[in-house]
């Protein structure tokens, strides 16, 4: 949230934190002829509470001028845990319970505004870097013009991406993890792509995917929406979806100007066949 924060303020926005609910109000009003306002919220903040922060949010979109944007981070617990151990950071719920216990009743605090929000970034395989470019290309300058693509590949074995809006499941193509030569490769090399490439089906499914994006895209655009991510799966999320997501990002980039991509799990499933002996995930 903190790192968030600080993405909107090297885009323009002002930034504040841990605001007393009663003030929220009174700063946006201030602020509704200036610059945007990015606001944290959490457990920690003044006055908090699940209904109270739905009824400043329900004031705010009926009686101030401007759009109001709710996001809600959200992360596994695992990740979560992970992170305050390597921060040695206090949960403020856990004070006197385990760490674990602590989230849960986070969670529980939070599920109302969580079901409210307009917008859910799930950060549990996000670096600073991939967030930063998912919150510059929504709510950049330039954002409200353009359609900012997110293509990313991801492997099944770790689970969908929650942002995604397209899901594109290329399991079904040749497999170069069964090709020792091609194992310890991805989906970035040459050979393995020549090999999806022979598929009997590549093309077919290349061509209707696409076309079906033509299809869509300026639907999107014409009902408005700003950001897109498209996610392509395969088993391991190292070859085939991988491949698959380059393929589509050479075929948008003569389409669209504001184009990222993003592999998920690609050197997460490199460490883990590294510290497995070769052994790779499919």
């Amino acid at each position: 949230r903190t790192s968030t924060l600080h993405i909107f303020e090297d885009i323009g926005f002002e930034a504040v934190d841990n605001l007393p609910l009663s003030l929220l109000s009174d700063l946006v009003r201030g602020a509704a002829s200036g610059r945007a306002l990015a606001i944290g919220v959490d457990i920690r903040t003044r006055d908090f509470a699940g209904d109270a922060v739905a009824r400043e949010l329900h004031y705010l979109r009926t009686n101030v001028s401007g759009t109001v944007t709710t996001i809600f981070l959200d992360c596994d617990d695992d990740v979560l845990i992970k992170r305050y151990t390597e921060t040695r950071r206090r949960h403020p719920l856990a004070n006197d319970r385990p760490l674990a216990d602590g989230i849960e009743l986070e969670r529980r605090l939070l599920e109302a505004i969580r079901e409210r929000a307009d917008l859910m970034i799930d950060t549990s395989q996000s670096t600073p870097w991939h967030l930063k470019r998912q919150l510059t290309a929504r709510f950049g300058s330039d954002s409200s013009t353009v359609l900012s693509i997110c293509i990313t590949s991801f492997s099944y074995r770790f689970g969908l991406p929650r942002e995604a809006d397209l899901v594109f499941d290329v399991r079904f193509l040749r497999n170069p993890h069964y090709k020792l030569t091609l194992r310890p490769l991805t989906g970035l090399d040459s050979h393995v792509a020549n090999y999806i490439e022979e598929d009997e089906s590549f093309t077919a499914f290349m061509n209707n995917l696409t076309g079906m994006l033509a299809l869509l895209l300026p639907r999107f655009e014409a009902e408005g929406k700003s950001y897109l991510t498209v996610a392509v799966g395969c088993t391991g999320g190292r070859h085939r979806s991988v491949f698959i997501a380059e393929c589509l990002k050479n075929w948008l980039e003569a389409k669209h100007s504001n184009i990222q991509l993003h592999h998920r799990d690609l050197v997460h499933t490199m460490e883990r066949n590294a510290r497995s002996g070769g052994r790779s995930t499919k």
